[in-house]
């Protein structure tokens, strides 16, 4: 039970913080919030003022103001309301329980190292004045406490990782969205959403994510149905083609938690049971679910991943300063259609195909040898779905220096991988429209293409689109040589 002060009125609200779980379905904070009876403030605090945090980036910014406007609708649909508030949260949070007179918070644990320092200092000040704290979880499939080696000890390769939670977790049980969310009679002041200014105005780059995302509970219920219904089955086929919808581009609407992996997990469960041809799909994503977890494992027990190689001796990789080919990467301006058109769709759309993901990264760390760190700030502000245990993790998996990490021999062929995965070039031609007049063999090596042909295609390189600003070959020799030379000197 709640610790109650008796000084306090029985009517006295208990205060529901929303933080990455923007919804009301299955969210084990706010049912439990709901259960004790009491009037509920469900509040949302913008933290992103003090220095040295990892603040949401543009991209990040657009999406975060539709997901808190439509919580805010849900939660009046059903008797709530949504505060808002800038600042520290747990300043935040304190002058709201003193205001409120409240007797309880309820919020879901995050996993930055910042979050459980905020989570610490919460429970801190607010049990002291009398105020209980009570910590769900809800945003993983697994919890970083619950899974471990025989040992005891944090996993650092994903394949036992996953064993393990696939032997150790219950079927998934979500529970649905409370009925009603009684709001208390007296209401604190709140801040307007649009005074945050989450939105970008001038200039309004925000066009290409209003046309390619729809943030918000409703948004990732309809991205899961779609998924389920259109592109399941064919999953495993299609996941790695970048002109076919054949991904379940969930990941934003999961960081935000608009969505509950563990809703996820028991639609694909309930949907492979019912069409087994899709067995194998739902279990491919499930793992992709489980991916993400192991993520957040690392960032949870080695803090600093975001900013420092996971495996200490890669600080001293001589890694190259190189601002105006990072430009040129950032821009979609490399020479290599198939980098430049990831770099494009993650402009324009705030996202990016997983396949082409890890070309574009493994071009920017292998062939131009520029510091994972660069490529992950990049992606932190323009990717909505930006989150920094799958970015950090993700990032330094490229590099060869995170956990369960690509061998640095592993040099992935723009080239190659367009060919392979984007055959006819449709993906190339939606994103690089200056190209789209090549015939299918030449689109994905323009530098190759005879004269005439460029030019029937009005092509001038170094005018209308870039040459290469590495080879391929120069690139690959060049990074396999670095870390050759650098693992001899470590070896001595």
């Amino acid at each position: 039970m709640p610790l109650v002060d008796l000084e306090r009125p029985i009517s006295s609200p208990v205060i529901m913080l929303f933080r990455r779980d923007l919804r009301l379905d299955d969210n084990p904070a706010l049912s439990a919030a709901v259960a004790t009876g009491q009037p509920v403030t469900c509040l949302f605090v913008l933290d992103d003022i003090a220095p040295g945090v990892w603040a949401p980036g543009g991209a990040a910014r657009w999406w975060l103001h539709h997901s808190l406007a439509e919580l805010a609708q849900a939660l009046r649909d059903c008797g709530g309301a949504l505060v808002l508030r800038r600042g520290n949260t747990t300043d935040v949070v304190a002058d709201v329980a003193r205001a409120t007179s409240a007797t309880a918070l309820y919020l879901a644990r995050r996993y930055e190292p910042w979050a459980a320092a905020q989570e610490a200092a919460l429970h801190q000040d607010l049990t002291a004045d009398g105020v209980s704290v009570h910590r769900y979880g809800g945003t993983l499939v697994a919890e970083p406490e619950a899974i471990h080696t025989a040992q005891g000890t944090p996993f650092k390769v994903f394949t036992p990782f996953y064993r393990t939670v696939v032997k150790s977790l219950p079927a998934p049980q979500p529970v649905a969205a409370p009925p009603r969310v009684p709001a208390p009679e007296s209401r604190i002041e709140s801040d307007a959403l649009e005074d945050w200014n989450l939105r970008p105005v001038a200039p309004d780059w925000a066009g290409g994510l209003r046309e390619s995302w729809t943030p918000g509970a409703s948004g990732a219920a309809a991205c899961l149905d779609t998924f389920v219904d259109d592109a399941m089955v064919t999953y495993e086929t299609t996941r790695d083609r970048p002109a076919i919808t054949g991904t379940s581009a969930l990941s934003a609407h999961l960081h935000f938690g608009e969505i509950s992996p563990r809703r996820c997990l028991a639609r694909l469960t309930f949907a492979a049971d019912s069409r087994p041809e899709g067995a194998s799909g739902a279990t491919a994503v499930a793992r992709q679910l489980v991916w993400r977890d192991f993520a957040h494992h690392l960032l949870h027990h080695w803090p600093s991943l975001p900013e420092s190689p996971f495996r200490p001796e890669y600080a001293s990789f001589p890694w190259r300063d190189d601002p105006a080919r990072l430009r040129a990467w950032q821009r979609g301006r490399t020479g290599f259609p198939l980098v430049d058109a990831g770099m494009r769709q993650l402009w324009h759309t705030g996202w990016m195909h997983n396949r082409v993901r890890m070309v574009v990264a493994s071009f920017l760390v292998k062939h131009l040898m520029i510091p994972w760190q660069a490529g992950e700030a990049w992606f932190w502000d323009t990717l909505v779905d930006a989150d920094l245990a799958n970015n950090a993790a993700n990032w330094q998996w490229v590099a060869g220096c995170g956990a369960d990490a690509a061998p640095y021999f592993r040099v992935f062929n723009p080239i190659l991988q367009s060919e392979k995965f984007d055959p006819q070039g449709a993906y190339l031609r939606r994103w690089l429209p200056e190209l789209r007049a090549l015939s299918d063999k030449h689109i994905h090596r323009p530098w190759a293409v005879p004269p005439l042909d460029l030019a029937a295609a009005g092509i001038t390189l170094g005018k209308t689109y870039p040459e290469p600003i590495i080879t391929h070959e120069a690139g690959r020799a060049r990074a396999l040589a670095a870390f050759q030379d650098w693992r001899k000197a470590n070896a001595r």
